[in-house]
């Protein structure tokens, strides 16, 4: 009888116990014969897939969503998300790079000859290359997991007296996680499919290329012991499922190439296993080859090349065959077929090495780049920073509003070229970029403005640093309790005098007068954001709108207002009307149109029994909290806040309630809104006040 001591570990062992899932792992390790394996196949025909039809259902089968961009459709693929691993490894706007990636997965499981190609993502640092290929290295090790994703090989399975064919071992699994329905003698094939297969199926569905050197020699010493009887030496065969799995290099293979002096290329196609010549008497015998290269393990799913460009060129020759003709040439063998994507990613230097080395030309021609640039819109940017720096990581610690995405603006900003509209300026450019409307700006200019430039987004400040600086401001002794935009502001400055990729002066400079403009436009934030912190009079906002509105519904209808203290009739306040329009810059030539705008708006949303108040207008709403923050500002003292001596008790009750709609509505703690309003009470009492 256990004692006391030991029943909680008992039943501890008894919960871990019950949260497995046994009737997951018996599908997961399921075996069965060559006619089993059939049966599955005619039930199920997409368990034939190739590598590249599985990886590009697999993408698919997350979802995806169409949206409009500036007039273009685009697709968000689910996938790259990550929702599975909580977002860890998800990639923000970069849509349009990922649906030309998806394009030739799309290409090639259809068999349009990208499946003869290598994949190249070609980026600046920090643009997201490697994480795209984890992630579809991570995707597909889940996918072979689920039912819509299984794919199987198979074992030899011998009795004693035949062992000595395998090397003395009873179950010999097949190397390279063949298909088992390449056991079909090749002139048998095309007919087994036309008996297994329903008439259409999705993708065109072949059984392509010879069983690998070491399976080839057990089935060929089988047929001479059995005579040539092709359904005993399928007797030996037992079919199990095949589990993707990077870490046990099934399936998913990884290739890091070294200094030039340590390059192998056995470590891409498997080498002699020396120790077992002596007992098989020959180098070139299949049982004494260890078939554990980065392409052996990988067939059946992908293998990434990380900095594919710094390959050895002899490296390039085992690397042309496996895309063009999905053979590899192991040592001592011949030509043994293979299936899987092949990925790879380099940065710009090393692209334009290819592009001069006259001996990269078959490369280049087998090579499908992809361009993966940096992000050029600050709320996608913002995103990255977002998941690193949140609440939940940063304990202790509370980053003030906007903070996160200032440094995302100017990380942007790096990246992009000056507009050639000289009316334009470039924070305007990334406001439109952004999807911000600018008046006199439409989404066709936005199409023009990205055709025009050259070199756009493949340049610039990449997301690794402003993570860096970041962390720096976290850990800063400035920052006790909160950290604000401009702590992280000076740490980006300050640390350009040591970037390793700034290898200019003048760029040095250029990223200067950027951080310059950076704190002008935070400082035009916080000045708006305090005006609607002290014109966020719920009952003056509605008043003022009621008020408008009556005028403006009067105005279109030609008609009288009630004066609501004389009871007399009199014409529309065409100085009030002026006085809130003015704020976001209607001009008196477009007072027309902008009325009837609202009027039209009120209309719609009548019609479709909505209510329209002062917040269905993003415009107006700015107008109206701009009309009151005018109206209000007299009765605040400015001065009293900006110098911390605010004595009266009448100022600080204002003063804490502008602060606690702060904390309230925009995400401030205590520390933040305090320091928030004295550097925009400092800016209002010099009279330093942008509207708009």
């Amino acid at each position: 009888m256990p004692t006391d001591s030991t029943a909680p570990a008992q039943s501890l062992i008894e919960r871990i116990a019950h949260m497995q899932d046994v009737k997951q792992y018996q599908e997961l390790n399921w075996e069965g014969s060559f006619e089993d394996y059939l049966g599955i196949v005619r039930e199920d025909p997409n368990v034939l897939r190739t590598a590249w039809q599985r990886v590009y259902d697999m993408i698919l089968a997350a979802g995806q969503q169409e949206y409009i961009d500036h007039k273009k459709t685009l697709v968000h693929y689910h996938f790259f998300d990550d929702e599975r691993s909580g977002g860890k490894d998800a990639i923000f706007g970069l849509d349009i790079p990922l649906m030309r990636l998806v394009n030739v997965f799309k290409s090639a499981a259809f068999r349009y000859g990208s499946e003869k190609r290598v994949i190249l993502l070609h980026g600046p640092v920090g643009s997201s290359k490697s994480t795209i290929a984890r992630l579809l290295k991570k995707g597909l090790e889940r996918y072979s997991r689920t039912t819509e994703g299984r794919l199987f090989t198979f074992e030899w399975v011998l009795p004693p007296e035949l062992q000595h064919i395998s090397g003395g071992a009873q179950h010999h699994p097949c190397p390279m996680h063949e298909e088992p329905l390449r056991l079909i003698p090749e002139e048998h094939r095309q007919q087994v499919l036309e008996d297994l297969l329903p008439e259409h199926t999705r993708y065109p569905m072949r059984i392509e290329g010879d069983l690998d050197p070491a399976c080839r020699q057990i089935f060929r010493e089988l047929m001479q012991v059995y005579k040539g009887d092709w359904s005993k030496v399928i007797g030996h065969i037992r079919v199990r499922r095949l589990v993707l799995s990077e870490k046990d290099r099934v399936g998913i293979g990884t290739f890091q190439p070294k200094d030039e002096k340590n390059q192998d290329s056995t470590e891409l196609t498997g080498d002699i296993n020396y120790r077992k010549i002596a007992e098989y008497g020959s180098d070139s015998d299949p049982r004494a080859f260890n078939f554990d290269g980065e392409f052996n393990i990988a067939n059946r799913g992908i293998v990434e090349f990380i900095e594919i460009l710094k390959l050895d060129v002899a490296f390039l020759y085992d690397l042309l065959g496996a895309t063009q003709e999905h053979k590899i040439k192991p040592k001592k063998f011949a030509q043994t077929d293979i299936d899987e994507v092949i990925i790879g990613h380099t940065n710009e230097a090393e692209y334009r090495k290819l592009l001069n080395n006259e001996f990269m030309e078959a490369l280049r021609d087998r090579t499908i780049k992809v361009d993966v640039p940096y992000i050029t819109r600050v709320s996608e940017e913002t995103k990255i920073y977002t998941k690193d720096f949140n609440p939940d990581r940063i304990k202790g610690k509370h980053i003030a509003p906007h903070t996160l995405r200032m440094a995302a603006t100017w990380a942007v900003l790096t990246r992009l070229e000056d507009p050639k509209k000289h009316s334009l300026s470039l924070i305007q450019k990334l406001k439109l970029y952004d999807g911000k409307q600018i008046p006199g700006f439409t989404a066709d200019n936005v199409k023009e403005l990205r055709k025009e430039t050259n070199r756009e987004a493949m340049e610039g400040i990449s997301p690794r640093y402003i993570q860096d600086k970041v962390s720096n401001a976290l850990v800063s002794d400035a920052s006790e309790s909160c950290v604000n935009p401009f702590m992280v502001l000076n740490e980006l400055e300050s640390g350009l005098r040591h970037h390793s990729l700034i290898n200019s002066e003048d760029q040095r400079v250029h990223f200067r007068e950027l951080l310059a403009m950076v704190k002008q436009e935070y400082e035009d934030v916080v000045k708006n954001e305090v005006q609607r912190a002290i014109s966020a009079d719920e009952t003056g906002l509605k008043n003022l709108f009621d008020n408008y509105l009556e005028n403006v519904r009067a105005y279109i209808l030609k008609e009288k207002v009630k004066d609501p203290y004389t009871g007399e009739d009199r014409e529309p306040n065409e100085r009030l009307m002026r006085s809130i329009e003015e704020k976001i810059e209607v001009t008196e030539a477009l007072k027309d149109d902008f009325r009837r705008e609202v009027m039209n708006y009120i209309a719609a949303a009548s019609m479709d029994r909505q209510s329209f108040d002062y917040q269905s207008n993003d415009r107006l709403r700015r107008a109206l909290e701009l009309k009151l923050f005018e109206d209000q500002k007299d009765s605040i003292k400015f001065s009293s806040f900006a110098s911390a001596r605010v004595t009266d008790r009448e100022e600080q009750a204002k003063f804490d309630v502008i602060k606690n709609r702060l904390i309230r509505s925009h995400g401030y703690c205590e520390v933040c809104a305090a320091d928030v309003l004295d550097f925009v009470s400092s800016i209002f009492a010099r009279g330093d006040v942008k509207e708009g």
